[in-house]
């Protein structure tokens, strides 16, 4: 669906239906005045005296058909006072689908109507353009065309109530509109089956994405790995017929070049089965997503060459396939990770910090980082502490930590900071290592972290995101279907274009 812009005043506005969001307790056309000029005929619509305006509501208006503007559709955000960001997204998402449903092929979001709600006048803008499009999200790449499927709308303009589209609101719409694409890039990554994208495959598709949006992408093969020491991330993937890879991203617009750059840290295993220690059957399927972390990062690094912002990152996917062949490293068994230190692993299920960490030690030895990002689809346990809305986020530098989540809260992308508590480093004690690569069962999310912190070279600034419980929608709404999120993803896109 293409964005346009209308700004020939409402008189001018056109498309097949205009979506009016509307508190609840308050007349539309009081809300929304300039109504009265582009469908002055929503006066005497019966429909209209039984709209509420309650939260999820939506009243479907009609006028003469031969009108630039026939239908309206009144969308419900409830209360004032309890409008929130995330409710404006999803009662966007709800009315588009509804547009689809019904057939229309263009709709005009009304600028002046956004500006009068909570939230921010561009930061709205945004949000309802990347709403708009995440709405219409399918994943159909290997169903074959249905016939009978209506298709989705063929534009959505942003209309103004003056002559000229105002730059700031420009800018946003194209923001959430890049936006939508990297969700969207990363879930269908992260959908896509194992036995379609394995690490090769992977890599390759970062190859072609690097050459369309002009960033630099550099592929480690097993051999260019070995050489570099990475013991753990080769040990993951030693089980495979298909080969580890390290994926290295640049964005490093012209200007920037010697930044100090912000590195975002993927875990890219492209289908876990636990490998030795061996998952059960129930829902394994999932772990051909386990790899959201990688695809959020190659997802937040494209769309940031796309726009051309104006800031030097770097994006490493440590990508693997953990299977349980007959050369699968096996519980007990002792590796040498990046910087040096061996690791024993006691269960080979905690593979992604294991991947992790190989790649976390190569960002500090190549680069300078003004931060270090690494997010995962890494442990259950932080899914059974968090449940499915909140992610876990693990750092001891209190300002990054809250840009973090500011970013996050801003797209809907929520947070919960997780303490990296020190004296749990006695879990993670070995007899025969240096380093144990787990500890018990309780506190697992937190020995993870710490885990992975043994690599991070004191005075670099680091946080770790464990979207483990948030990663897999099991019901769909609005924004988002059944299957893989891409949750992470706007995060570090506003992270990046916010200059952390």
């Amino acid at each position: 669906m293409d964005i346009r812009f209308q700004n020939l005043g409402t008189e001018q506005w056109k498309g097949d239906i205009l979506l009016a969001p509307a508190c609840q307790g308050e007349a539309l056309l009081d809300q929304f005045p300039e109504l009265d000029k582009v469908a002055p005929w929503l006066v005497i619509a019966p429909a209209l005296r039984d709209f509420k305006g309650k939260q999820g509501e939506l009243a479907l208006l009609h006028g003469h058909p031969d009108l630039a503007v026939p239908r309206v559709l009144a969308v419900g955000l409830g209360p004032r006072e309890k409008v929130t960001t995330d409710i404006i997204r999803k009662a966007v998402a709800a009315a588009v689908q509804l547009c689809r449903k019904q057939g229309y092929t263009s709709m005009v979001l009304p600028e002046p109507a956004l500006a009068r709600l909570p939230g921010g006048r561009e930061r709205l803008v945004e949000e309802c353009v990347c709403s708009a499009l995440l709405a219409l999200y399918s994943f159909t790449t290997l169903k074959k065309a249905d016939a009978d499927e209506i298709p989705a709308p063929q534009w959505l303009a942003v209309a103004f109530d003056g002559q000229e589209v105002p730059d700031a609101a420009h800018a946003a719409a194209r923001r959430g509109e890049n936006a939508a694409w990297a969700v969207s890039l990363a879930r269908d990554l992260a959908t896509t089956p194992s036995n379609l994208l394995y690490p090769d495959l992977l890599a390759q598709k970062a190859q072609e994405l690097a050459r369309e949006k002009g960033f630099a992408c550099t592929v480690l093969d097993e051999t260019e790995l070995e050489k570099e020491g990475m013991g753990c991330l080769m040990a993951v993937g030693q089980g495979s017929g298909r080969p580890p890879r390290l994926i290295v991203l640049e964005h490093a617009p012209q200007g920037h070049e010697q930044d100090k750059p912000l590195v975002l840290v993927g875990k890219g295993i492209t289908f876990d089965s636990g490998g030795i220690s061996l998952k059960p059957a129930a829902n394994m399927h999932q772990m051909k997503a386990d790899m959201t972390g990688a695809a959020t990062v190659l997802a937040t690094v494209a769309a940031l060459a796309q726009e051309d912002a104006p800031r030097r990152v770097v994006g490493l996917l440590a990508c693997a396939e953990n299977m349980p062949g007959g050369r699968a490293v096996r519980p007990g068994d002792v590796v040498r990770a990046a910087n040096g230190d061996t690791v024993e692993i006691q269960n080979t299920d905690a593979e992604g910090r294991l991947a992790l960490c190989d790649a976390l030690a190569y960002a500090q030895k190549n680069w300078v980082p003004a931060a270090v990002i690494d997010i995962a689809t890494l442990t259950g346990a932080c899914a059974v502490a968090l449940g499915t809305q909140l992610a876990g986020l693990f750092s001891d530098d209190a300002d990054l930590a809250e840009r973090i989540r500011a970013a996050g809260g801003a797209c809907g992308e929520e947070y919960w900071p997780l303490p990296l508590w020190k004296p749990y480093t006695e879990n993670l004690k070995s007899e025969v290592a240096d380093i144990c690569h787990m500890g018990p069962r309780e506190g697992g999310a937190i020995n993870a972290a710490l885990f992975l912190q043994h690599f991070i070279q004191e005075g670099v600034r680091w946080a770790h995101l464990d979207i483990a419980g948030v990663d897999w929608a099991a019901k769909a709404t609005p924004l988002v279907p059944v299957g893989p999120t891409a949750f992470g993803a706007r995060t570090l896109l506003d992270l990046a274009r916010g200059g952390v």
